[in-house]
């Protein structure tokens, strides 16, 4: 299937007329730089087929410090379609406007009341919508192996640069399906992280995905009960709004890492103490023996143990911080981690609990005890923090935001920190068949991204294999790439050794 550019306008018309869309002529900035590698055909509102009645949903305090932040960008790569595109724009359009049914608060705007307070107004507003073309790439144009992101693959998302603030004049959620040269997509999304987390974000895309297979996906959770009953208020002086709390304009790089199931166990029993080492060298042999041993299954169950998580991590910890040799080793480096807090409150909150239930835990300690010590005790540092942060210490991390009400601080300015976000547990493969099959990668816009920005993804396998989005300064990017412990388990190099 080749772009077909007049099917494509034809169907916008026709799906304007059906499914409740009106066109939309605003264009952002992103569009005309898009020009000639990206072309935008056409654009349209979506709106819900049918009227909400859910009112007006109050930010929470979990929702308000994302009102600095960008709108979170993730979108999904896909094989040719089995349909042609003028059908595909019909089916994703209409399915779209049935689930802002089911999420009201997404087909919203936002409304700053005169005591201060922020609202989710669910008033039927609708999300944009748009089609685009992008003939000069294919799929494996755009996820190349064992190389750095394309920068192409940023120009295949809308509202870029627009933060979540701008939710009260702009669209809460706006959506691009991106037709390439082979007939592959990507649909891509963007919407206001002051409104979801990342939990949301992937129920939403899921409930779309089954509504297009003809499922009957559950609505989600508009309860106010993530500390929904407080009373702080987040101001802006003269209706400014914040900004990014971090420089737009320093040099990257973004690569992908990808981390195989047998790699993660090695690294879950390394900081467990469950492999050995002959002459210094951890071997395939005791390792495989080590991870099957019944004894080291049952071990998962000890609450002390550390996860295969936390160990990946401490492993990203260790070698970025060498790669950053530059850094004195009595500085301070900080890893932190964003945890769905859900599950670790009491009463727990609904998994479908819709907003943004989360928290950053931050694990600080020296860049010298960083680099020089041994996993095992960076790990350690890593799951101690997480594992003591239940409902006591979500409830103080709340009361010090409500003392001191403040946007949440993104970024690196000291440039020794790390940021991880999103998670290997979202439902990102299996959840989104939208009928034709399982997407082929996972890839983010540029948003929230600076020095030390990580994003989890699951492996398309769906068997315990990670994917790690490292943003890196262009130095710490190539040293780490010359890291030997770092790049052993590194999913291609293992591969290459074997």
């Amino acid at each position: 299937m080749s772009p077909n550019l007049s099917s494509s306008s034809k169907s916008s018309s026709l799906v304007a007329s059906l499914f409740s869309i009106t066109p939309n002529s605003n264009s952002c900035a992103a569009d005309t730089a898009a020009s000639g590698v990206v072309n935008i055909v056409s654009k349209f509102t979506v709106c819900p087929d049918r009227k909400s009645d859910l009112g007006d949903l109050q930010l929470s305090v979990s929702d308000l410090p994302m009102l600095s932040c960008h709108y979170i960008q993730k979108g999904l790569f896909f094989p040719a379609p089995p349909m042609p595109v003028a059908a595909l724009v019909s089916l994703l359009a209409s399915s779209l406007s049935r689930n802002l049914s089911l999420f009201p608060a997404l087909a919203g705007r936002l409304c700053t009341l005169s005591d201060g307070r922020i609202l989710i107004s669910c008033n039927d507003s609708g999300a944009e919508f748009s089609y685009a073309a992008a003939a000069s790439f294919s799929l494996p144009d755009l996820l190349p192996p064992s190389s750095d992101v394309p920068a192409a693959v940023k120009l295949l998302f809308p509202f870029d640069g627009v933060i979540s603030f701008h939710g009260h004049s702009r669209p809460l959620a706006a959506f691009q399906l991106t037709e390439l040269a082979d007939g592959a997509v990507f649909l891509g999304a963007a919407v206001n992280h002051a409104v979801v987390d990342g939990t949301s974000f992937w129920n939403f895309f899921n409930s779309w995905a089954e509504l297009c297979r003809g499922g009957a996906p559950a609505p989600p959770d508009f309860r106010r009960n993530y500390f929904g009953d407080s009373k702080a208020v987040l101001r802006f002086p003269d209706g400014r709004g914040p900004e990014v709390t971090f420089s737009l304009d320093a040099p990257l790089r973004e690569r992908i890492f990808h981390f195989g199931r047998e790699a993660i166990l090695e690294l879950k029993s390394r900081t467990n103490h469950r492999t050995e080492a002959v002459g210094g060298v951890r071997t395939a042999e005791v390792c495989g023996k080590k991870i099957h041993d019944a004894k080291a299954a049952a071990a998962a169950n000890d609450a002390d143990e550390i996860s295969s998580f936390q160990s990946l991590c401490a492993l990203v910890w260790r070698s970025v911080t060498r790669a950053r040799a530059w850094l004195p080793a009595n500085a301070t480096t900080t890893f932190r981690m964003a945890v769905n807090c859900r599950r670790r409150m009491t009463p727990k909150v609904s998994a479908n609990y819709f907003g943004n239930a989360i928290q950053s835990i931050p694990t600080t300690t020296s860049v010298g005890d960083v680099a020089a010590r041994d996993l095992r005790w960076a790990a350690q540092l890593l799951h101690r923090n997480v594992a003591a942060h239940g409902d006591e210490a979500v409830r103080r991390a709340v009361a010090e935001w409500e003392a001191a009400p403040r946007c949440f601080p993104l970024g690196n300015p000291d440039g020794a920190g790390i940021t991880m976000g999103s998670s290997h547990r979202f439902p990102m493969y299996e959840g989104n068949d939208f009928g034709w099959g399982l997407p082929a990668a996972v890839r983010s816009g540029r948003a929230n991204k600076f020095d030390g920005k990580m994003s989890a993804f699951p492996g398309r396998d769906l068997g315990g294999s990670v994917e790690l989005e490292m943003c890196l300064a262009p130095e710490t990017m190539a040293a780490l790439l010359r890291d030997e412990e770092f790049m052993s388990y590194v999913s291609q190099q293992r591969e290459q050794r074997q």
